[in-house]
């Protein structure tokens, strides 16, 4: 219960950053808005001088994606996805809810020109963060299978989408600094491991491993999943956290990876991503008449269907292809109608589509702005479908 709330008091944050960014872009207070979003600071020497709005994406994301690497590993290490066959099914779904929305994109857009194409992972991501906030709002009675079916195909699908942005949206590849932060990195393992804890030593640890794989020109929130990767799950003598005492008094220890998920995890939604979502947000229409011609934009129509039909489509047909496999099925307290379900609520793209798109066009183009208003009506959509189809189900096993 204490996950749902957190999930929930996250999701109406991010909402209501969200909603506070678009009323602010569209209002007389604009010019301020974006003004406290442009400014820089930072040393440029480090390539770290960059504005508000970048060091929120950039910054404040690795954060988020630490907390999700740390929750992955537990799920593989301790949880549910150790079983190889558990894992495979939201793993290929994400697969199929990456390439999916691609493809639709892709045929949509295909005649508006080469610079249009560019956008085609736009709608190949998923939103952690909003998606879960949707299942919290909408299903405390869901089987809890569903939420890890949706946090691993996010998280998968958001490595995927980082994955295409190093290949595809990375010009300038520069080795060094990647190389390099193997160093920091290799020594937050090596500290973590032996059980230290102390933030003064990890964390310039941590912010010196982000900050080379920022200058490597691949995207920093890469650095948080890898260093929530290296955190050990299972409490070692060296390695644990007393979390409390068992009926015979003797003191029950945890793994560090659920110390750093309980600290950071709040960090992470109370702040990093709110912040990042009232920066990435605000865009301005330009009145309903500029709403409507962003809307039948090619390039925001081609980003709507990708949210709304490529991920639902993507995911549910690879789920259910992959489970004709032998010895490969769904989760027993799950149904296919729940499946569909969460497929639309995947198409949440937010953060790291709204990312892609500033990779893809450029941020402040004429284009961004139609990617802006797509991934924002392509992820309310997915959001309104999705809620109200595991609001039904909610309500079914609320009953049982």
């Amino acid at each position: 219960h204490q996950t749902l709330q957190s999930d929930t008091i996250g999701g109406t944050l991010l909402l209501g950053a969200t909603v506070l960014a678009l009323v602010l872009a569209n209002s007389p207070a604009a010019p301020f808005y974006e003004a406290v979003r442009d400014v820089r600071f930072g040393p440029e020497a480090l390539h770290l001088n960059l504005s508000v709005g970048q060091w929120a994406a950039d910054g404040l994301l690795a954060i988020f994606f630490f907390v999700v690497g740390l929750e992955l590993k537990e799920e593989f290490v301790v949880g549910k996805l150790r079983n190889p066959r558990t894992a495979i099914l939201p793993i290929t779904a994400a697969i199929g809810g990456v390439a999916v929305p691609a493809l639709i994109y892709v045929a949509i857009t295909a005649n508006a020109g080469p610079a249009a194409l560019r956008g085609w992972a736009i709608p190949a991501a998923t939103d952690i963060a909003f998606a879960v906030a949707v299942l919290a709002v909408v299903g405390r009675n869901l089987p809890p299978a569903l939420r890890t079916f949706l946090l691993t195909l996010a998280v998968v699908d958001d490595l995927l989408a980082i994955s295409i942005i190093a290949i595809f949206y990375t010009d300038d590849l520069d080795p060094l600094p990647l190389l390099l932060a193997l160093i920091p990195l290799g020594l937050f393992a090596l500290a973590v491991n032996r059980g230290i804890r102390t933030i003064w030593i990890l964390l310039p640890l941590g912010i010196i491993t982000w900050a080379l794989v920022h200058a490597s020109g691949i995207h920093a929130t890469v650095a948080g999943v890898v260093l929530g990767f290296v955190v050990p799950v299972v409490a070692s003598r060296r390695a644990r956290v007393e979390v409390g005492k068992d009926v015979d008094g003797q003191p029950v220890f945890d793994g560090l990876a659920a110390h750093f998920a309980d600290r950071w995890g709040s960090i992470s939604t109370g702040f990093a991503v709110p912040i990042f979502a009232f920066f990435a947000a605000g865009v301005a229409f330009g009145g309903v008449d500029g709403l409507i011609s962003s809307v039948q934009n090619t390039i925001a129509l081609g980003i709507i269907a990708g949210l709304v039909l490529g991920k639902a489509l993507g995911i549910t047909a690879t789920t259910f292809l992959v489970t004709r496999l032998p010895g490969l099925g769904l989760d027993p307290s799950l149904k296919w109608i729940d499946i569909i379900g969460i497929s639309f609520v995947a198409g949440v793209g937010f953060t790291v589509s709204l990312l892609v798109g500033e990779l893809s066009f450029g941020a402040g183009s004429q284009s961004d702005g139609d990617v802006k208003v797509g991934v924002l009506l392509g992820s309310l959509i997915a959001a309104l479908i999705g809620g109200a189809v595991l609001g039904l189900r909610n309500r079914h096993y609320a009953r049982r």
